[in-house]
């Protein structure tokens, strides 16, 4: 079995998650907030730390400033355990000036950096992904079944592989053949599970497929020689590229797992969580999701209605009904107010009197939402003002963007991050 001392994780930063605009705008999207008090990053490091996984790799590129400053005030590791969360950024050298050109490329600029610390195998994860798993399991199939390469899977039915990386396995799960997000009929269907393996993992017959997860464990030496090259990507080219040079072999994962790369799939998720018997469990005492700990007071509700909701802390609700929703840290709703189907992501600090004072004679809103709002359907951004008689919604309405910077992506309206939606406002 593999070691904590000689494995490491690497962690893919994101890219410009344009798909995710404008939650990342000024951030980037492990950074983005999720269900009320973590943010998406906390869930690849959890992962890891409940593996006995301590050596933890962070490469980021775009709108840094948010997701180091979480890493840093979050992850310490005590002296005599080796462990750290060590963050990575893009930088120039006198090999290369430019950004990261993809996964695969990401983690070729910083092997210099990885030899620094003994290893023989190489975890690689994506970090914006919603799951819970034990590492320990994918490694101990890597080692016995004498994989060079191993491709962590969810089996999905043939409905649902749309932009998904399949791969066509035997059925000792070697893969013989990789395809990244194909679009035709036919080779989806060339792709399906035999029918051992459907019966193996109790799948309903006759239209699975394996898709990749985005989670590689590689043999160090076949991560080097793989990446002596100038291909950017693991999934479009380097995976493809060993097929047929190098063991393959596909782990399969069959518990919840959600890749978080549009504003759909992040509001869908979230408001998931507030379900009686969500599908990820927070409530996991054996196996944790760790954040920062920020010691904020016990949220406060007067006299409210609230059914299905997830509740951060410090957050304040006066007098309103608030269903289906996650209200995130220091959350500020006053009396009034109706929320359904809402993702709010709280606030970075409590205003002072001074400054709400202040506000009153510039004329904008507090944080918060205010007085006799009713809000469906929406997404607001961490700090966002909303003033008092506003009304919100998506229905009917197209994706695009509205008055005061609210937006409409895949259906749900957002008001992003610091934006400020005046009183008696209707969208």
């Amino acid at each position: 079995m593999p070691t904590p001392k000689n494995v490491i994780a690497v962690i893919m930063g994101g890219g410009r998650g344009t798909r995710l605009q404008p939650l990342t705008s000024e951030r980037s999207k492990p950074a983005v907030p999720l269900a009320g008090k973590y943010r998406l990053v906390d869930i690849p490091i959890s992962n890891c730390i409940n593996s006995d996984i301590n050596r933890i790799f962070l490469l980021t590129q775009f709108q840094t400033a948010s997701l180091h400053r979480h890493i840093q005030n979050t992850y310490h590791f005590d002296s005599f355990g080796y462990g750290f969360v060590d963050i990575l950024a893009a930088e120039q050298t006198d090999k290369s000036a430019d950004w990261y050109q993809g996964t695969a490329d990401a983690v070729r600029r910083n092997l210099q950096h990885f030899r620094s610390f003994p290893h023989e195998i190489v975890l690689i994860l994506s970090g914006d992904q919603l799951y819970r798993m034990d590492f320990r399991e994918i490694l101990k199939q890597h080692v016995e079944s004498g994989a060079d390469v191993t491709v962590s899977s969810v089996p999905f039915p043939v409905s649902r592989v749309e932009g998904l990386g399949l791969m066509r396995v035997n059925d000792d799960l070697s893969i013989t053949e990789f395809v990244e997000k194909p679009k035709d009929p036919a080779v989806i269907d060339s792709l399906r599970l035999s029918d051992n393996l459907e019966k193996k993992y109790k799948l309903p017959p006759g239209g699975n497929c394996l898709a990749s997860m985005g989670i590689y464990v590689f043999n160090r030496s076949v991560l080097q020689e793989s990446l002596d090259n100038s291909m950017t990507d693991f999934g479009k080219e380097i995976i493809p590229s060993l097929l047929g040079k190098k063991r393959l072999f596909a782990y399969v994962f069959q518990g919840y797992w959600e890749d978080i790369g549009t504003v759909r799939a992040f509001f869908e998720a979230n408001l998931a969580l507030a379900q009686p018997l969500p599908p990820f469990n927070f409530f996991d005492a054996r196996d944790p999701i760790y954040t920062q700990d920020r010691f904020l007071p016990p949220s406060k509700i007067n006299n409210c209605t609230i059914d299905y909701v997830v509740l951060g802390d410090g957050a304040i609700i006066e007098g309103s009904r608030v269903k289906h929703s996650v209200i995130g840290i220091r959350s500020f709703i006053r009396e009034g107010c109706n929320l359904e189907d809402v993702v709010m992501m709280g606030a970075d600090f409590y205003q002072t009197e001074d400054e709400m004072k202040s506000d009153l004679e510039k004329g904008i809103p507090h944080t918060g939402v205010g007085r006799n709002c009713w809000i469906k359907g929406a997404i607001i951004d961490k700090n966002a003002r909303i003033g008092d008689n506003v009304k919100l919604s998506a229905e009917g309405k197209a994706d695009g963007t509205y008055p005061h910077g609210i937006m409409v992506r895949d259906g749900v309206l957002l008001v992003p991050k610091g934006g400020i939606v005046p009183n008696g406002s209707v969208v």
